[in-house]
């Protein structure tokens, strides 16, 4: 079975400045998307966040955007999973403690309203004595975040205005409160402003904002959802469910896969662009077999499947390209991402979609604008963008030009950068870490190509 990379769920992603290198183990093992950025969980169980961190999203005690990956602070014991939302970003601890930084408003569940550049820990309870421990699993969304624990209850924090906290009201809390109802819960998955769950047994259950029939029960229970929904159609025998914006999809066990909500940019895939399905509906052109789906979009919408084959195929919203099929028009049902193929894992972000492959390359394509790709530019791409062969940006020291190795020709970079003939450099070219790229930078790239150097 592949490895399952779910992003922020609607995601859900400037100022560039040389980020803080990368630490640990950068081999990536499971990726995020948000808002404007990207996280990844490494082999070493650190976390590496790029893109937009206007309000510390990233994790690194700054609000300093970067378009390099760098390393989370405080996160010292290991990490075994991580989540990106709107804004924010969650994580859990190898040691089952609940995490979370960027903009606050309740989303990072602290017991306060001010936004965190580190991370913080989740409060057990309204009295913030001590940390949300025992926990399985995590989800940021828009404006809310939930967690699952070991015993299989749900918890969620932050906005509850279309009761999207699942505890029956619409009042916002600062502090987990248990979702009414569930139990035996595997997973959690969230959207702007609606929230939906997974059983052990397979039955998927929504809450919060059914405006646009996110809830996907036929409107049984009106436009706001504040308690748990069954939805219809998925009672048993769902492997995967993952949550946009305003829109959802399941995986079954059989390989199908099923959306709801808001379609008017194609993203229920069932080759149509009416406004909104009041309940699954199977989405076309995926005979085969999928192994995961992944959405993405916070007011639109996209979304991915990865076929059992190792190949994509994706559908909705594509003004940025995210769809990555080389083009911007919006597609109403799945097309195949060309020359992609031995992928193992899928991430949506708002407008970005990032994988990676058995190789452990990763690529990214769509909104880049902040960053979230991880390659040192800003620049968007209509198709999958190597980001760097089985590693991360930044981990190859002295590897001026992002390609994984160190050549002649990352020294050759680094004397035209120093020269004023280049204006960036986008991956680490600062071979001595003085924190300077220069001449003598060039000249250790040289004597390790050279083998006169055993390592940078």
């Amino acid at each position: 079975m592949r490895a399952l990379l779910i992003g922020f769920a609607f995601s859900t992603a400037f100022v560039l400045l040389l980020p803080a290198q990368a630490t640990a183990s950068a081999n990536v093992v499971a990726l995020s998307g948000g808002g404007s950025h990207t996280c990844a969980l490494t082999e070493g169980r650190s976390i590496l966040c790029w893109g937009l961190n206007a309000d510390g999203q990233l994790g690194d005690g700054t609000n300093d955007s970067s378009s390099l990956p760098v390393d989370v602070a405080g996160l010292d014991e290991g990490v075994s999973g991580v989540s990106a939302g709107l804004t924010h970003t969650c994580a859990v601890t190898t040691t089952g403690i609940a995490r979370c930084w960027g903009e606050n408003g309740g989303r990072l569940g602290n017991g306060s309203e001010e936004a965190s550049a580190v991370p913080v820990d989740v409060c057990a309870d309204a009295t913030c004595s001590s940390a949300l421990n025992n926990v399985a699993s995590i989800a940021a969304g828009g404006f809310h975040s939930c967690a699952v624990l070991n015993d299989g209850t749900v918890l969620c924090w932050g906005n509850d205005e279309d009761g999207q906290l699942g505890d029956g009201t619409t009042m916002d809390s600062l502090t987990p409160v248990v979702v009414s109802g569930l139990a035996d819960v595997s997973a959690v998955s969230l959207g702007t402003s609606s929230s939906c769950a997974l059983t052990n047994a397979g039955a998927v259950f929504c809450w919060g904002s059914n405006v646009e029939g996110q809830i996907g029960d036929d409107r049984a229970c009106g436009m706001r959802c504040p308690l748990p929904q069954l939805v219809s159609g998925l009672e048993s025998a769902v492997a995967q469910v993952s949550v946009g914006g305003l829109h959802a999809c399941a995986l079954t066990g059989l390989g199908a896969v099923l959306c709801w909500g808001f379609n008017f940019d194609g993203q229920v895939g069932d080759g149509t662009e009416d406004n909104i399905r009041i309940v699954p509906t199977q989405v076309f052109g995926l005979e085969g077999g999928v192994d995961a789906v992944s959405v993405g979009g916070r007011f639109r919408g996209h979304g991915c499947a990865l076929l059992n084959s190792g190949t994509l195929r994706c559908w909705g919203d594509n003004d940025s390209g995210q769809v990555g099929d080389g083009s911007t028009d919006d597609r109403i049902a799945p097309v195949v991402v060309p020359e992609l193929e031995g992928v193992v894992s899928i991430a949506a972000g708002d407008a970005h979609m990032c994988a990676i492959t058995n190789g452990s390359d990763i690529l990214c394509w769509g909104s880049n604008s902040a960053g979230q790709f991880g390659d040192g530019m800003t620049d968007d791409s209509l198709t999958p963008v190597l980001v760097v062969p089985g590693k991360t940006p930044a981990s190859v020291i002295g590897d001026a030009n992002c390609d994984g190795d160190i050549t002649s020709i990352d020294a050759a970079l680094i004397l035209q950068f120093t020269a004023g003939i280049l204006g960036d450099l986008p991956c680490n070219a600062d071979a001595n870490g003085d924190g300077n790229t220069d001449a003598i930078d060039a000249a250790l790239v040289l004597q390790f190509t050279a083998g006169l150097l055993e390592s940078l």
